[in-house]
């Protein structure tokens, strides 16, 4: 198909375009696995097209949601492992549409490399692929661009947005809200993808690389790296389960800012969701972060997710219902609050 397609002078400029060509025959396979009853072509045209499943709906809407991996890339070029990366990169998307109950579309992703080398773009994009299967979007598109001189060879960075919809009349706004709702957990993989460059301070990743291959007794024999690198948990399909069955009154994807920034997004004036600490399950590498670092609790709960990645509010009543779901759809899910009155919006006890 692009055999003509060559330039001599681009490539001593530091730009192989065949080397892009490659990639994406590469990756196909990969795409291949994403494909659902919206996809309307194949990858390598202008732009990726899909069509839009509005039976049942009487007030379609589209939710977009984009972002990154952040240093957490950093991480995975220092173990020479790519594969998924691309994970994290859908779930910090799809894990942020879902929260007003939109069910994800499609998904477009971007690297930015210093050299494009075939097969690490197609490990790359075997992990996009991996996110999408896992949240039930496709893959239809995205682009890869090489920028010598502006990054090192050995490095890249990955983005990407999701499209997904819901019905308007199933907005989840949290405008039902009350005092007396329950706040439900939604356990989280690890440290997901936020906080990774006070982590690769605390743990002077960047200067002594060679301490993340160790095995820690405190994460149970595992390496600093391998638990760092463990993708971000997708919420997508249980949390879809679950609004087909339960009034949910309020979501959030528990990202960077943690707690203090993340949980007040889905809680109107006038209420506050009080949690209790003493009730989350605090993962291993968080303990071993404030430890090493000698940081204070407070900044902890406000950096990192530390072991819940998705709130849910439900009302009481339905309490039981909503953590059967959950859990037979594999999520470890748990009681860690409730909402009162107050103007605090959040209040950690």
């Amino acid at each position: 198909m692009h055999n003509e397609s060559r330039s001599e002078s681009y490539a001593a400029a530091g730009v192989d375009i065949t080397a892009g060509y490659k990639a994406v025959e590469l990756m196909k396979k990969h795409i291949a696995r994403t494909k659902n009853e919206g996809c309307l072509d194949d990858v390598g045209g202008f732009g990726g097209c899909f069509g839009l499943p509005l039976a049942g709906m009487e007030e379609p809407v589209l939710v977009s949601g984009t972002d990154g991996c952040g240093t957490k890339v950093k991480l995975a070029i220092l173990m020479d492992k790519h594969d998924t990366i691309g994970i994290d990169a859908v779930a910090m998307c799809v894990n942020d549409i879902i929260c007003c109950g939109a069910k994800p579309l499609f998904f477009l992703d971007y690297i930015a490399c210093g050299k494009n080398v075939p097969e690490k773009i197609a490990e790359i994009v075997g992990g996009v692929a991996e996110g999408c299967v896992q949240s039930g979007a496709a893959l239809i598109g995205g682009e890869t661009a090489e920028h010598p001189g502006l990054m090192p060879v050995e490095d890249y960075d990955l983005a990407g947005f999701a499209v997904g919809i819901v019905d308007k009349k199933k907005i989840i706004d949290n405008t039902k809200m009350a005092a007396g709702d329950v706040v439900i957990a939604l356990a989280s993989s690890g440290i997901h993808s936020n906080g990774f460059s006070l982590c690769r301070k605390v743990f002077d990743i960047d200067k002594n690389p060679a301490s993340l291959y160790e095995a820690n007794e405190a994460l149970g024999g595992k390496s600093i790296a391998e638990t760092l690198l463990t993708p971000t948990r997708i919420y997508v399909k249980s949390v879809l389960a679950l609004l087909e069955k339960v009034n949910v009154k309020g979501i959030s994807h528990i990202t960077g800012g943690g707690f203090y920034e993340n949980i007040p997004r889905s809680i109107p004036d006038g209420l506050c969701a009080k949690i209790n600490k003493s009730a989350v399950k605090i993962l291993p590498i968080f303990k071993l972060l404030a430890e090493t670092g000698n940081i204070p609790e407070r900044d902890m709960f406000n950096t990192y997710n530390m072991g819940v990645g998705m709130s849910i509010v439900v009302p009481a009543a339905e309490a039981e219902t909503a953590l059967e779901i959950l859990r037979a759809n594999g999520e470890d899910a748990y009681l860690i609050g409730e909402i009162t009155a107050g103007d605090e919006k959040i209040v950690l006890a």
